[in-house]
């Protein structure tokens, strides 16, 4: 089945392009079908950018997806024209009595501050605690599962000694994990980070599940059934050349690890985590249809909760 979105978004065409079935949204009042409401907020400077990106994972799943575009209410994004943030994105304080079979959070390029000194912590905080009644399941990405990690559980982030740059081979330390399933022993994940969270600040009677992690790079895949929230921080999603790019942009000579050919960034780079992306978010997206209530009404009933608590 096909992902819906806006008919004039930019992605509609890139995805088109790709293969990946897009439905017109008059389409898809038409067909008696539920489908998996999804939204993300995003929170990435190149936002068009970012909604392609997990535009193509989500609607390469075999259900049915209605994605909507959320930003935070009060802040207004200085690297998106504010024509597309204006039709397509929909301020949270707008949905914040709607429920959501799925939620996801990206990153934003601020992860070298401290939380509390984010212009939009304190409503972002809001949106966590919201995600627990009117979200049945969320996906966290780069300083997002930080910052959840740190409302949610205290946890700290640390400053790293130099940027976390590159492509990074990870360990699956739970194969019978439902995201996990179908991954291979080991696999690739690109990482664009200044800061890290840490296993050994988890809590103990937290319920965290560490599923995947790197001898490099730190922890890469981290699962919290009690928030029902899955935490990547790293960067699965990302395109081919989003790390040539960064590296093109920042300008600071130091070469992504393991990206280039030989070190040589006029080779274009291989993609060697683009099957595993699609396998995680396929298996997220299964997760939530496989527990969702039918009735979205149900979202963040109590019996509902426990029930899936159990799961």
């Amino acid at each position: 089945m096909p992902i819906k979105i806006p008919d004039d978004l930019p992605a509609r065409r890139t995805l088109e392009t790709e293969g990946v079935m897009v439905m017109r949204e008059t389409d898809a009042v038409r067909q008696d079908i539920r489908p998996m409401r999804i939204g993300l907020l995003n929170l990435m400077p190149n936002k068009i950018k970012t909604e392609t990106q997990l535009a193509r994972l989500l609607g390469a799943t075999p259900l049915q997806v209605e994605l909507t575009l959320v930003r935070m209410t009060d802040h207004v994004p200085i690297n998106t024209p504010s024509e597309h943030m204006e039709a397509f994105y929909r301020p949270w304080a707008d949905i914040r009595h709607e429920r959501f079979d799925g939620f996801v959070t990206t990153g934003a390029p601020v992860e070298r501050l401290p939380f509390e000194e984010v212009r939009y912590w304190d409503e972002l905080c809001e949106v966590f605690d919201w995600t627990q009644t009117n979200v049945h399941n969320s996906l966290t990405i780069c300083w997002a599962a930080q910052a959840a990690l740190h409302h949610f559980h205290g946890m700290p982030k640390h400053e790293l000694p130099a940027k976390a740059f590159g492509v990074f081979q990870h360990r699956n330390l739970d194969p019978s994990s439902p995201y996990l399933r179908g991954f291979s022993d080991d696999f690739r994940v690109p990482v664009s980070r200044w800061t890290e969270t840490r296993r050994e600040d988890i809590p103990p009677d937290s319920g965290l599940t560490v599923l995947a992690e790197s001898v490099e790079t730190g922890l890469c895949l981290v699962h919290d059934p009690r928030h029902r929230t899955l935490h990547m921080f790293n960067h699965v999603e990302y395109d081919t050349d989003t790390l040539a790019e960064e590296y093109a942009r920042d300008g600071e000579g130091r070469l992504p690890a393991n990206y280039f050919p030989g070190d040589d960034p006029s080779l274009r780079p291989e993609n060697r985590w683009r099957s595993h992306a699609h396998l995680l978010f396929g298996n997220w997206i299964n997760e939530v249809y496989q527990t969702t209530p039918f009735d979205l009404n149900d979202i963040g009933q109590p019996d509902r909760l426990e029930m899936t608590a159990a799961q």
